[in-house]
């Protein structure tokens, strides 16, 4: 049985003054060097879904080169449009990744070690772009797989090598950075183990918050990914063999962002100008409300394809700004479960992500202008909606289901 009101209710002002506090005002000092094993972590990481969404990408790449009969090394250079086979890589990577940081990453740190590995995954996509189509114009299809897919093989082998469950089992840690670490999480109490509160989950709006951000942010970010190769084809006359690199600068912008708003959020909270909450909240709302707004004024801005351009490519690196925001709150409401948590809202996204190019291509079939207005609209007012609930009900605090002296629903 829950000991406490749901933190989220109104007139409770306990989470209010946990928000607004500083995360640990009495936590032992210990910098982040770039050769602490938490910062070895974020770069093992960040390499490791470099070369998973490299791997990903470079296969669209190939199955596109192996299936073109007429250009049997026709690369456009475009973004590969289906991205329905990357979900199932999704569901296991990013949970398994959830449930490591939950055990070295220290609260005031989460933002920039989380992003900074994150951001591996746009940085690999873009390279994969770059050189999996001059690889199928010049060795030819199968050679993409060879590379790639022995890169993988060779760097599944280091991932063994170099990662290890926590701090208290890695060989070569500092005694100091070790205590720092375990010290900083003791609060968070041990794994879950098999047990799960549920029913606990399904009540928590701080969670549903969550969810809702992350299946509208989602809607908006596969929208564009998927849709926007065809856009700047169809409807702005873009030449992408020509323009290749175009389709792939939001890429380099999205993995820049989420490193920033990494950085960025951490200032924030060691300098205590925000609380965890407020933190979140402000880069869920820069995350979610420009890109939103940008691309309500797509339609208006009429032929001018270079703002167009410039605008969309904003959407998608400002959107890596939630990184900092709805994308790491699983670790602060519920750290003891946070993989499980991120597979629950990854699972509403990869929804999502299935539902909004199908949703693009069906407004489009009947009127190509009004068909993209419309597509742009609806994605903007999701995102709104989102956010404004994720604003309402968001928190920045652990449950009391989520704390290990809590009895299990």
């Amino acid at each position: 049985m829950q000991r406490h009101v749901d933190n989220t209710q109104a007139g409770d002002g306990t989470e209010a003054e946990q928000d607004e506090a500083p995360l640990l005002a009495q936590q032992p000092s210990f910098r982040t060097g770039v050769c602490s094993a938490r910062c070895g972590l974020a770069l093992v990481l960040h390499i490791s879904l470099f070369v998973a969404y490299a791997l990903r990408v470079s296969l669209s790449i190939a199955i596109v080169a192996m299936t073109n009969s007429s250009h049997p090394h026709g690369w456009s250079g475009s973004a590969p449009h289906s991205s329905y086979p990357a979900f199932a890589q999704d569901g296991v990577i990013f949970p398994a990744q959830y449930t490591l940081w939950a055990k070295w990453a220290p609260p005031l740190e989460r933002s920039r070690l989380m992003n900074i590995a994150d951001a591996g995954c746009t940085f690999g996509t873009f390279f994969a772009l770059l050189v999996a189509g001059i690889i199928c114009q010049t060795l030819g299809w199968p050679f993409v797989s060879y590379i790639f897919g022995g890169v993988g093989c060779v760097w599944c082998l280091c991932w063994f090598l170099l990662v290890y469950e926590d701090p208290a089992h890695h060989p070569w840690i500092s005694a100091r950075e070790q205590e720092y670490i375990v010290s900083l999480l003791a609060h968070q109490g041990r794994s879950h183990g098999h047990a799960l509160p549920l029913v606990a989950m399904a009540k928590s709006l701080p969670l549903w918050a969550i969810t809702i951000a992350c299946f509208c942010t989602d809607w908006l970010f596969y929208m564009l990914l998927t849709s926007m190769p065809t856009f700047m084809s169809n409807v702005l006359h873009f030449d992408l063999r020509e323009n290749g690199l175009l389709s792939s600068l939001p890429y380099v912008g999205n993995g820049l962002g989420h490193i920033l708003a990494g950085l960025l959020a951490d200032f924030l909270l060691a300098r205590q100008v925000l609380g965890t909450a407020a933190v979140r909240k402000l880069f869920s709302a820069l995350g979610m409300l420009l890109p939103a707004i940008f691309l309500v004024a797509v339609p208006y801005i009429g032929c001018n394809s270079t703002v167009v351009v410039v605008l969309l490519t904003l959407a998608l690196t400002i959107i890596s700004m939630t990184g900092a925001g709805i994308n790491i709150n699983h670790i602060d409401i519920a750290p003891r479960y946070a993989g499980f948590l991120l597979g629950i809202t990854n699972t509403f996204g990869i929804v999502a992500g299935i539902i909004a190019p199908t949703a693009v291509g069906l407004l489009v079939s009947q009127d190509l202008q009004t068909g993209w207005r419309n597509a742009f609209f609806v994605s903007a007012a999701l995102n709104l909606f989102g956010l404004i609930f994720y604003i309402a009900f968001g928190s920045g605090t652990i449950q009391d289901w989520a704390r290990e002296d809590t009895a299990v629903q």
